[in-house]
């Protein structure tokens, strides 16, 4: 094939470029740090959403939609959000174009059309949010206010990569309303474990649940809790982040409500997201130099049937045969009938998306009854009678999931460190990288100067971490329990 991949051992960061455009996931725009989402990555993303949407709503969520401009006057009014997105921010002036006087064929912006206030196209939502929520609570008996919306978000980035940092790119922002400071936190901690479960059982990739230090919090939130997962390069990647943020934005639009001792007190809020940035750390966390690897309760496609050498009616009628088999069973599953191309590119190119299983229909195996199974994860080949395949399959599925999540939690706990001094903490960052757990004095300019040192971060305080005396590596001050440093994206 054509489509050559960079090795991760010679260049890690081209061949997580290569595997996002040759496999199909994405492709280059014509607007700078934007992308294209292609089919096959739009229909990950679908996928993706469909279970956490349906997660949202177990736990008593509902779904709307907010503008995407923002008012500048009301994205300015909780400070510190303004403060921390400002240097990100997309800005609407005009609201009109017209032809350019001086060359027909060319548009300008008209300077008659000047907007009286400038608007934000939204980095994130809780100001057009927080200000439509004093129109709706008024009452205990308005809370709690469960809210989730499935939006795009502008947050001007310099420098991108496709899905893990765009101009642009797909998310869902849940806002929540609560009565007391108590259920908002339950609130956020529920929604922390949401992500957890999601990207343990469904993207089979282990991750550190934690809290960010009050250098990494959200701006404006009194608590962030996050999901750190680690990449096959030892780096971290935040998969997802849960925010407590107190009666911030209550206070700064005027969110009140009456109590049931008819008590007027300022509503507790959260908020908590994910993006498509998941398709970059599904892509890092398991796939090879061979193209994707995806987890099959994710995987657009779970099974391919692919016929040999070519199609015919016995090779057909026994291929339909097992894709009506796998559909009854909800597997999602497609017969590649097209003549146009060899099995062996066939193999190759479901090999590079990432597809689990693959079933070789040959005219030759039918002989004997049987036809050949592949698995994407170890590139494992079996034999299997035609009367055996359906319920082969369906364990086959639960295993390659299984199995992605166990080499993945086996790579992280082989490359997770614990040390105890500032030369063992540069050695090891250096020298095998990973995750590394060390103790820290707890002071915000210990925490930049480590950063500004060796540009690593504390990806948390994990919320399992054990109470133990030590000295933090960089000053020798007291600390109570290590954190979780390392460089990331």
């Amino acid at each position: 094939m054509a489509k050559a991949i960079t090795s991760r051992e010679e260049d890690y960061s081209q061949w997580y470029n290569d595997l996002v455009y040759k496999a199909g996931l994405a492709d280059t725009s014509a607007v700078r740090g934007c992308m294209v989402i292609k089919p096959h990555g739009y229909a990950l993303w679908e996928n993706m959403r469909d279970v956490l949407d349906r997660m949202f709503k177990d736990t008593g969520h509902v779904n709307a939609y907010f503008p995407l401009f923002v008012p500048k006057s009301l994205f300015e009014a909780e400070e510190k959000n303004a403060e921390g997105f400002a240097k990100e921010c997309a800005v609407v002036t005009h609201y009109r174009l017209k032809t350019d006087p001086n060359n027909k064929a060319k548009l300008i912006v008209d300077p008659d059309a000047k907007l009286e206030e400038e608007l934000i196209i939204r980095p994130t939502s809780e100001a057009i949010i927080w200000n439509t929520y004093r129109d709706w609570i008024h009452s205990y008996r308005d809370l709690p206010l469960l809210i989730n919306q499935w939006a795009n978000v502008v947050r001007w980035e310099m420098r991108t990569r496709p899905f893990l940092r765009t101009a642009e790119f797909l998310w869902q922002e849940g806002h929540t309303a609560h009565a007391t400071e108590q259920d908002a936190l339950e609130e956020a901690l529920k929604m922390h474990e949401v992500y957890t479960r999601f990207a343990e059982d469904y993207m089979a990739m282990p991750v550190i649940k934690g809290a960010k230090t009050e250098n990494e919090r959200f701006a404006g939130a009194e608590e962030t809790f996050t999901i750190e997962a680690m990449m096959q390069d030892g780096k971290a990647l935040q998969a997802g982040t849960s925010h407590y943020l107190g009666q911030n934005f209550a206070k700064a639009f005027e969110v009140k409500f009456l109590t049931d001792q008819n008590k007027e007190e300022y509503v507790y809020a959260t908020s908590w997201g994910v993006s498509t940035r998941l398709i970059g750390a599904l892509v890092m966390c398991h796939s090879d130099d061979d193209g994707l690897i995806l987890p099959p309760k994710l995987a657009p496609i779970q099974v391919i049937l692919v016929p040999i050498p070519k199609p015919s009616l016995e090779i057909d009628k026994v291929g339909e045969e097992i894709l009506q088999a796998l559909k009854v069973r909800n597997i999602r599953v497609q017969y590649d009938k097209d003549e146009r191309n060899r099995p062996g590119f066939k193999f190759a190119e479901y090999e590079l998306k990432g597809v689990p299983i693959r079933i070789g229909i040959g005219a030759r195996d039918l002989e004997k009854g049987v036809v050949e199974i592949a698995r994407r994860d170890t590139k494992e080949k079996e034999l299997v009678e035609v009367e055996k395949v359906a319920d082969y399959v369906q364990d086959l599925l639960k295993t390659i999931q299984q199995n992605l999540f166990d080499r993945a939690k086996a790579f992280r706990e082989t490359n997770t460190h614990f040390v105890d001094t500032w030369d063992e903490f540069q050695k090891t960052l250096e020298e095998k990288g990973g995750f590394i757990y060390a103790h820290w004095d707890g002071n915000s300019e210990t925490e930049e100067l480590i950063k500004e040192k060796t540009k690593a971060t504390i990806r948390c305080i994990p919320l399992d971490a054990v109470e133990e005396s030590g000295k933090c590596i960089l000053t020798g001050r007291p600390s109570q329990r290590r954190v979780l440093f390392a460089k990331a994206y």
